[in-house]
């Protein structure tokens, strides 16, 4: 996804002029994820996506300077995803987001090969691919064929907003054979019907082995069988832009992981990156040189 990043002071005015510093930035939810893996020493990190002509060549580069190495299916006929991040540098640089898919969730079983897995020790997957029917069949089909291989698979569910129209019990259903669930608060409380983090949390480790809620400037609940297992705090961080961040948290979680530490020390990891993450603008993590 291409980001268009707006960081504005105060509400914005209705009908005219809002002052703010825009940028525009690679982006997306896997392919941000999979950037902070590299970046946390991940080994040999791939990324499956869908692009539009308009953007390819751009966004190739980007992912093979943060150390990714892009599997990118050229889409003729829809222009790359964009999304329009409208930051308030005022309210703790929270985000709002207005999305336009395009080219990124026409991703379907057509673009899979088993191939992609070849070498490969963990799976990740963006819950953005749950909300069109042509990436639903697509994650079934990498599911499968992971689970064939012996290989873990993670994956966020990344927009609460898209969430809540698709279901949870959808959600839940569309699931099956995932590993390990990186929610953000909000994600967990509207899958589960709580208001409660916690709770939230502990619920869904009955329906998937390891869940990881994330909570922002409230660190994040580790949960197994049932149970939250541990409460790690967070990093403290003076945020400028929160975009990102939770792929930030996931990608160097998976990392830590993949280096052999266990789901809290990884989560410990995850919250360091996701306060470097809101310290700057975009959902980046630096380039190397």
């Amino acid at each position: 996804m291409t980001d268009v990043v707006a960081r504005h002071r105060g509400p914005l005015a209705a009908g005219t002029d809002t002052s703010a510093v825009i940028r525009t930035l690679p982006g997306g939810a896997g392919a941000n994820v999979a950037c902070w893996a590299a970046h946390r020493g991940a080994p040999d990190v791939r990324l499956l996506g869908r692009v539009g002509v308009d953007a390819a060549a751009w966004h190739e580069r980007e992912l093979t300077a943060h150390g990714v190495r892009p599997r990118l299916v050229v889409d003729e006929r829809a222009p790359t995803g964009m999304v329009i991040c409208l930051v308030d540098a005022e309210a703790a640089a929270e985000r709002t987001f207005l999305t336009d898919s395009g080219a990124s969730l026409r991703l379907d079983p057509g673009d899979w090969s088993d191939a992609l897995l070849d070498g490969v020790a963990r799976l990740h997957l963006s819950g953005y691919l749950l909300f069109s029917e042509p990436s639903r069949a697509f994650v079934t089909v990498a599911v499968r064929a992971a689970r064939a291989r012996g290989v873990p698979v993670s994956l966020d569910p990344a927009s609460a907003g898209f969430l809540a129209e698709l279901g949870a019990g959808r959600f839940l259903a569309l699931i099956e054979g995932v590993d390990v669930l990186l929610p953000s608060r909000d994600e967990a409380c509207l899958l589960t019907g709580l208001s409660d983090a916690a709770e939230a949390a502990a619920r869904l480790s009955r329906h998937v082995p390891l869940v990881v809620a994330k909570q922002g400037a409230q660190g994040a609940l580790v949960a197994r069988s049932g149970a939250v297992c541990a409460r790690v705090p967070a990093v403290p961080a003076v945020p400028r832009d929160t975009t990102g961040a939770g792929d930030a948290f996931t990608g160097a979680f998976l990392a830590a992981l993949l280096a052999g530490a266990d789901p809290e020390e990884a989560a410990v990891q995850g919250c360091g990156a996701g306060a470097a993450a809101v310290a700057r603008v975009g959902g980046r993590p630096p380039a190397p040189g």
